[in-house]
């Protein structure tokens, strides 16, 4: 139960993460969290929604594996799509900011410590 609710909290804070990149961009919400100009941020607005795109893909995942029937099944992907989150956050982190680690990697990888303390 505890996975479940950590992967659960991964999958919604990468949602949020998909309408943050994808509709909030180039708003003042946006130009705020994410610290654009609005030039740059109408500049770079199809590379952000394809990323938002991304961080859809890993909720729906992490979503599917908590939602699947089969517990073996369900475990494998939960260890799977929060792989991809933490290589995700970690080359974020490298790349562009560590705060990414924190916001992205960090979450990902305690749900992963707990998944694998509770496995089936």
């Amino acid at each position: 139960m505890l996975s479940n609710i950590l992967v659960g909290v991964v999958a919604l804070l990468h949602f949020n993460f998909l309408y943050m990149e994808m509709f909030l961009w180039t708003k003042p919400a946006g130009l705020k969290i994410f610290k654009n100009s609005p030039q740059r941020a109408q500049d770079s607005k199809i590379l952000a929604a394809n990323q938002g795109l991304y961080n859809g893909f890993l909720a729906a995942g992490l979503l599917w594996s908590i939602l699947h029937p089969d517990v073996l099944i369900g475990f494998q992907l939960k260890i799977f799509f929060l792989i991809c989150v933490i290589v995700a956050g970690a080359y974020g982190a490298m790349t562009f900011s560590k705060r990414i680690f924190y916001v992205q990697a960090a979450p990902a990888l305690i749900a992963l410590a707990i998944t694998f303390l509770t496995r089936p």
